[in-house]
């Protein structure tokens, strides 16, 4: 009963999110300051992958991975900055959880999940091993490398791009361009989910 009745939700699934870009495009226009111009605008960047989420096409979903990584990525970016302007991040550095499976579970744990990531590939796989950092990095006092970190999702965003163009250019090895954008996705996603999970608020 549910399943036949699915069709008849796309259009309200539409109009909705029509109405969400309509009114974020209003709240922008009269916003005065910039950096929540920025912020809206990446709002109404995830809205509109709302609507081609509910085109359903096979370029949609190619779109949908990429363009919701970079922006969320986008949004946390921006957010750091205005909590930087208004002066509310935290200054003092937080300290790693006191508790001993916390010592030794870790390394284990995340070297299995970064592994288990890899082996899935592709967005999934990234969130996965994301996870697996991120635990890492949780029981660990250590001091991260965000540029390095940064440095390769950069590189993961252009051997996707190169994927694409591989795929468009050359049909015939379209199982090479998937690998290549597997990869180049599970990278991009494991690089921002690191990053997420091991902000602690230290100055630079």
């Amino acid at each position: 009963m549910i399943l036949e009745n699915i069709p008849s939700l796309y259009p309200a699934g539409l109009a909705v999110a029509f109405a969400a870009i309509i009114i974020a495009f209003f709240a922008m226009f009269r916003e005065k300051e910039d950096i929540h111009k920025l912020i809206i605008v990446d709002l109404i960047e995830i809205t509109g992958l709302v609507v081609i989420a509910l085109l359903a096409t096979d370029l949609a979903e190619a779109l949908i991975l990429p363009g919701l990584v970079v922006g969320i990525a986008e949004i946390l970016a921006v957010s750091e900055l205005w909590l930087a302007k208004e002066g509310l991040q935290n200054k003092k550095p937080a300290r790693t959880l006191d508790i001993e499976v916390m010592k030794t579970a870790p390394p284990i744990l995340g070297a299995v999940l970064v592994a288990y990531g890899i082996f899935c590939t592709g967005f999934t796989g990234g969130l996965i091993a994301g996870l697996g950092l991120m635990l890492f990095f949780l029981g660990k006092n250590v001091r991260e490398r965000f540029a390095v970190i940064e440095n390769a999702s950069v590189y993961a965003w252009g051997l996707w791009v190169l994927a694409f163009l591989t795929f468009m250019v050359f049909p015939d090895q379209w199982f090479l361009a998937i690998m290549m954008a597997a990869v180049g996705i599970m990278i991009k996603v494991m690089a921002k989910m690191a990053l997420v999970g091991t902000m602690r608020g230290e100055e630079e």
